[in-house]
């Protein structure tokens, strides 16, 4: 009788034992999608906008055809951008118009770098980027087009993300620390700058 009471006990550490276990995301699309939280109150929780740009459908990319661009301007935010005299941030020549620095509304995009007195790190900052363009954005990251960009800055592989992580490099050193790379990193900086 003891034996079968132990039945149910038995039943549940068997049940955990082959139940499989949840694989625990990591690398730059998860932190981003962990970050975006904060984001979406201005940009929406799809990318649909609101406060902030639009950046769901292709409209990220459109904007910033080149991630070392979007992550600049995430970093800087847009008031260094006003203060520098910079007219338009991203793609000069975008689909449907440039962007100013100050949104549609008048607000300025806020800054996410630590050295602007943002709260996020470079790995933070690259990972929500990586999570716009392509969570988001809607790059495919097995297309011709983004499949480079994407095995570069944002899968789970990405070097430049684990040096970012671990302190080893940083916006301003990143180029010219993988300036071997097969598609080398353009700069990124943590000055406000026109696109390049």
């Amino acid at each position: 009788m003891a034996t079968l009471s132990l039945l149910p006990v038995w039943a549940f550490i068997y049940l955990l034992a082959v139940s499989p276990q949840e694989r625990e995301a990591s690398g730059p699309m998860a932190i981003g999608e962990a970050v975006y939280g904060a984001c979406a109150s201005c940009h929406g929780a799809a990318g649909q906008g609101g406060a902030g740009r639009v950046l769901h459908e292709g409209e990220v990319l459109k904007t910033f055809p080149h991630i070392e661009d979007m992550l600049n301007f995430v970093y800087t935010g847009s008031q260094p951008f006003v203060s520098a005299g910079l007219a338009v941030y991203g793609n000069p020549d975008r689909e449907g118009g440039a962007h100013a620095p100050l949104s549609y509304n008048g607000n300025a995009m806020p800054a996410q770098g630590e050295s602007w007195g943002g709260g996020l790190t470079n790995y933070e900052i690259l990972g929500v980027v990586c999570h716009e363009r392509y969570a988001i954005g809607g790059a495919d990251p097995k297309s011709e087009q983004w499949a480079a960009e994407y095995a570069t800055w944002c899968s789970e592989d990405s070097e430049i993300f684990a040096a970012l992580e671990s302190g080893t490099i940083d916006f301003n050193t990143l180029a010219e620390t993988f300036s071997m790379l097969e598609t080398p990193p353009r700069e990124v900086g943590t000055q406000a700058r026109p696109s390049k």
